[in-house]
């Protein structure tokens, strides 16, 4: 059996700031962003998390060529620094790691930042090397405070504000989760939808046990219309939850039966003579690979 290839030398080298060579150019103003701010203040508080990578040094120039962390290395060298720790890629290709992490989460976020102050990380400290101001470092410890489990386990993949979590803490437990899941299938996990669903809530499902008697900008009248709407857009998911296993299983069937059909050679010819454009359906179906794909 053939072993495992590592795609980078698997300890960081100290590589002069100087043998480094971006392998694109900065945006222009890229130092006024707020993410370079970020790092700047993180690397002056905390130092190098993350360690730069590089290709292997050029035989000719000496020099290594910087695939990922060109922020970092612009940081570093505003900030006076001499050398940085890199991962020396063994291919070389444009491809690092990174390109396939996602964003963290929110809730992700929330459990380093409560780790960090549990081991003696002063919140001013974390404000600071974060580059934010401390009231965003105590919105961050108090996000899940009155969010149920089940709405924090629905949460756990997803970027939200803190602001979302303030309006679902006025909600109780079954109510959060069913605004969650219904944030979650309209792919909009915002407060401000949030908000909407809070307005069409019944009392008996707030913690308080009443609505807001007023909304800014909107009517009585708007929002018991709005409610009526919500109520019924509720229950058309509730349905389509009730029946969606169903559904996929038969149109995973349905796929199958069609890719069977489609291997007789005799079939095809037949459709591609007197139905071309049904035929032309039958292969963009048979080419989506999940329901999500859409054409």
């Amino acid at each position: 059996m053939t072993g495992v290839v590592l795609g980078f030398v698997p300890e960081p080298l100290s590589i002069p700031l100087s043998d480094i060579l971006p392998s694109h150019r900065m945006v222009v103003g890229v130092t006024q962003s707020r993410k370079f701010k970020q790092i700047v203040s993180s690397i002056a508080e905390v130092g190098l998390i993350e360690p730069l990578s590089v290709t292997e040094r050029d035989p000719a120039s000496h020099k290594y060529t910087l695939l990922d962390g060109h922020l970092r290395l612009l940081a570093l060298r505003n900030l006076g620094h001499e050398e940085a720790s890199c991962l020396v890629a063994t291919d070389d290709e444009a491809y690092t790691y990174n390109n396939r992490l996602n964003r963290l989460a929110t809730i992700q976020e929330h459990y380093m930042i409560r780790r960090a102050i549990e081991r003696g990380v002063p919140p001013t400290r974390l404000a600071k090397a974060l580059g934010v101001d401390i009231n965003h470092i105590v919105a961050r410890v108090t996000l899940l405070e009155g969010i149920c489990q089940e709405a924090i386990s629905l949460l756990k993949d997803q970027q939200f504000s803190p602001a979302l979590s303030r309006v679902l803490r006025k909600m109780r437990p079954t109510r959060q989760v069913e605004c969650v899941e219904l944030m979650l299938a309209a792919n909009c996990v915002t407060s401000s939808y949030a908000n909407a669903l809070l307005l069409a809530s019944p009392g008996g499902c707030l913690v308080d046990g009443k609505k807001p008697s007023r909304v800014a900008g909107m009517s009585q009248e708007q929002i018991a219309k709005m409610e009526r709407e919500m109520t019924n857009l509720q229950g058309q998911y509730k349905l389509v939850e009730q029946t969606y296993g169903q559904d996929v299983l038969n149109l995973v069937l349905a796929r199958g039966y069609l890719a069977k059909l489609l291997e007789n050679t005799a079939v095809c010819d037949y459709l591609d003579n007197h139905h071309p454009d049904l035929l032309k359906e039958f292969e963009v179906i048979l080419d989506i690979s999940s329901l999500e794909q859409q054409q």
